[in-house]
């Protein structure tokens, strides 16, 4: 019971950190020590649980599925979501959010140093794999967002784009919805408004990328397991692109008019943001404060986690 309350709970901080864009729940499973679990257990949904499912062979579907551990895990990510939607919508309302940001730089600063030291030997080829990682997931932060569309289609290519990237530590599902042009849609509207027209759909796509892209990275994974953990380390530390605490948005101008766009909920279009050093004020040394608050925590947690891990061994 208690192994299943901590994949719940580990759930939870997936689903918080998917909510927050630039932030990905990938990097929370790598640090939690489940991604591995996670990613093969996604991919067992194949034709033989189809056909202990077909044959009522219950027992041995949950078995082969690893269905429990989903289940715990998934409805850790459900209940996070739907009460951090609304938590979150107040509040980036504070400050632009620099204290957010500021909070979840922190932790993947820290996550950097973590899930790197997990390669056992560096070479070349190592190097220049996390270079990579490095620079499309920086790249990916700088990227003018689309417009927002509420197109059934668009909305089922979203959901598999966005789930894709949830998978991938470092790479946000939240702002690739950002780039796709449906974050406040799907995030902050159709969740906490529980508008099944655009979540039916959205859900369908991460349903279609869920099996299909995790037999893939799972794949990857067994065949080149420290080449893909290098590339998922520069995906994280490229990352940090994402989350630079102190930005302003950059609102889309009509060209025609000069006017700013807005969406169809009377909202100002973000196409980017514009990244800032900060001046010394109060809200400065506080967002430092959250920074240096996200590295103790992830630290202490980590240290824990080893100490536990060694009272096992012996």
């Amino acid at each position: 019971m208690l192994e299943h309350v901590i994949v719940f709970f580990k759930g939870f901080s997936m689903g918080l950190a998917n909510v927050v864009p630039g932030v990905s729940g990938g990097t929370i499973a790598l640090l939690s020590g489940i991604f591995e679990r996670f990613v093969n257990a996604l991919k067992s949904f194949d034709i033989q649980a189809l056909k202990l499912l077909s044959e009522f062979k219950f027992k041995e579907f949950a078995a082969h599925t690893d269905l429990l551990f989903l289940v715990c895990l998934f409805c850790g990510e459900a209940l996070s979501i739907l009460t951090g939607a609304r938590l979150l919508e107040y509040l980036f309302q504070i400050n632009n959010g620099i204290y957010v940001w500021a909070f979840f730089f922190g932790l993947i600063l820290a996550s950097v140093y973590y899930i790197g030291r997990t390669i056992k030997k560096f070479n070349v080829g190592i190097v220049l794999l996390m270079l990579l990682g490095t620079v499309l997931a920086y790249g990916a932060s700088i990227i003018s967002p689309a417009s927002e569309n509420d197109n059934v289609f668009y909305l089922i290519f979203c959901g598999a784009i966005a789930i894709c990237d949830m998978l991938l530590p470092g790479i946000s599902g939240s702002y690739t919805l950002i780039l796709l042009g449906n974050y406040k849609l799907v995030v902050i509207d159709a969740i906490s408004h529980f508008n099944y027209k655009i979540l039916l759909p959205f859900a369908l796509g991460a349903g279609i990328g869920f099996l299909a892209f995790s037999r893939f990275l799972s794949w990857l994974m067994k065949k080149y397991g420290q080449q893909t953990t290098a590339l998922l380390t520069g995906f994280v530390f490229g990352s940090l692109g994402f989350i630079w605490p102190w930005k302003n948005k950059i609102i889309q101008i009509d060209k025609a008019t000069g006017l700013e766009n807005i969406d169809k909920h009377g909202n100002p279009i973000v196409e980017g943001y514009d990244k800032y050093l900060p001046d010394v004020s109060t809200e400065t040394f506080i967002a430092i404060a959250l920074i240096i608050l996200g590295i103790v925590l992830l630290c202490a947690i980590e240290e824990i986690s080893a100490r536990k891990l060694q009272n096992k061994n012996s």
